[in-house]
């Protein structure tokens, strides 16, 4: 899985913020902010990635049980795919 080329991830006045390019800026309907760990994924979502990786990666910067950070990023994960920003490595080039 991984972001979808068309999205990238800009800071504003101090907030991480989803912004569309090209044609999908007539297609996304939204706003999405990002906290530092959301940011920390969006960079590792950068390339194709599974769900082992972020786990790890999260788990190395910050301190948080392992569970807790696979539910978290379970989650965080649901609304990029419900949001169409994340897909799956072979939907990339689309």
């Amino acid at each position: 899985m991984r972001i979808k080329k068309d999205f990238v991830l800009r800071e504003i006045a101090g907030d991480y913020i989803v912004i569309p390019t090209g044609q999908t800026v007539l297609e996304f309907n939204g706003l999405i902010t990002m906290n530092d760990v959301g940011v920390s994924l969006w960079k590792m979502l950068q390339e194709e990635v599974t769900m082992d990786n972020l786990v790890a990666g999260i788990l190395e910067e910050y301190e948080v049980e392992e569970d807790v950070a696979r539910e978290d990023i379970q989650e965080f994960l649901n609304k990029l795919i419900e949001s169409g920003i994340l897909v799956k490595d072979e939907e990339y080039a689309e």
